[in-house]
């Protein structure tokens, strides 16, 4: 059954029947304490009760009226989005590539109608907005240029933290500055918030848009319920995806009133604004939201990161980095594939970010025994290193 899957990415061989809470099981009836959660995409874990009862009850209500007509759970979540991201209106889509790409499409028209056609947007080695043609091309991962050439043209890569080089690629085609809050891909590498505050003031003096990809880092996954609150620094364009589904697939792009430039026709999708998909990030959000549950994602990063640091200093690895439950743990060598390995024989479930990086994504609600599991694992397979 392997052979009828493209080969698009290396699995392991397990195949994987179940999930509850922060635990996977596979066929062979093996469990596996997950902190991959779909790459950042079950903020509640698996099958959390909220989405499983919003799904039953809407399921029996409207799966779908065509994106044509309006449907409740669409309008609620897009008012609650607003209430709770302090911008304006909100466009649905299904991924997070799919909400970038119309981030960009929206720069676009907004230079058209107000920057006599400036297209280009400063976007940033490293970066990973997604796998369209359009997000590929705005990304900085290294070797996508070859992949799928020609490339779309209108993107000028600049440099994480380095205000400079933004400035340098600055010109009157310029019409946006994009970038992820932290770089997930790339190792959860975070920009300062010296350099986001600047970007935002460098975005006022010349009449730029910012846009923050926060289909990793929104919906609570740093511990405020997006980073920009975090920075302190207000975007014109924000988008979502991953958690904001807790599982399902949606994602949304959220826009100030002054760049919000669509007609009729500009854009759509054949599941833009799906009930179905509302209904569970409503439940989703009914959670995450809360204060006292931010709260508990902090409390339970500073336990993860401590465990890290611990870590690194008694098997000599490197950099510990990341906020809220989104980790990075630097090894030092090219070994974290084996590490990935090894620690899903002992049963846990981690990613190589980079081939030196291992990037750690645990469930929101994820208890104090959960993250102290985890970490004697971790502990368990760098000692046998």
């Amino acid at each position: 059954m392997f052979d009828r899957l493209m080969p698009i990415v290396q699995r392991p061989h397990e195949v994987f029947v179940r999930g509850e809470a922060a635990w996977l099981w596979d066929a062979a009836g093996r469990r596996y304490l997950d902190w991959l959660q779909g790459w950042a995409v079950n903020a509640l874990g698996h099958c959390p009760k909220e989405i499983q009862q919003a799904l039953a009850t809407q399921s029996g209500l409207l799966l779908t009226p065509s994106p044509a007509l309006h449907n409740q759970p669409s309008l609620l979540l897009a008012e609650r989005l607003c209430q709770l991201s302090g911008m304006h209106q909100v466009y649905f889509g299904s991924t997070g590539a799919e909400a970038n790409e119309c981030a960009i499409k929206l720069a676009r028209k907004w230079g058209r109608l107000h920057r006599q056609g400036a297209f280009e947007i400063i976007t940033f080695d490293n970066a990973f907005h997604g796998r369209n043609l359009g997000t590929m091309a705005a990304s900085g991962k290294a070797g996508w240029d070859q992949l799928f050439p020609p490339n779309l043209p209108g993107f000028a890569k600049a440099r994480l933290n380095d205000l400079a080089s933004v400035r340098e690629r600055i010109h009157d085609r310029t019409v946006a500055i994009m970038l992820e809050p932290v770089q997930g891909e790339a190792g959860v590498r975070p920009a300062t918030p010296a350099f986001l505050q600047a970007l935002r003031q460098l975005c006022d003096e010349h009449g730029l848009l910012l846009i923050l990809d926060e289909v990793q880092t929104g919906c609570g996954r740093l511990g405020s319920m997006f980073a920009f609150q975090r920075y302190g620094v207000t975007p014109d364009i924000v988008t979502l995806g991953k958690g904001l589904g807790g599982g399902v697939p949606i994602s949304a792009v959220l826009t100030q009133q002054h760049c919000s430039v669509f007609e009729a026709g500009d854009q759509g999708g054949t599941y833009a604004g799906n009930p179905l998909m509302c209904a569970a990030s409503l439940s989703v959000l009914q959670t995450v939201s809360q204060p006292a549950f931010l709260s508990h994602v902090n409390e339970m990063g500073r336990l993860l990161a401590s465990g890290l640091m611990h870590l690194s200093a008694r098997h000599g690895l490197g950099e510990v980095r990341g906020d809220g439950l989104l980790w990075a743990l630097e090894l030092g060598t090219d070994t974290a594939p084996e590490v990935v390995r090894q620690c899903r024989q002992q049963g846990l479930l981690v990613n190589a970010a980079r081939p030196h990086c291992l990037r750690l994504m645990p469930r929101l609600n994820s208890t104090p025994e959960e993250v102290q599991e985890g970490l004697a694992i971790l502990g368990r397979v760098m000692a046998a290193l």
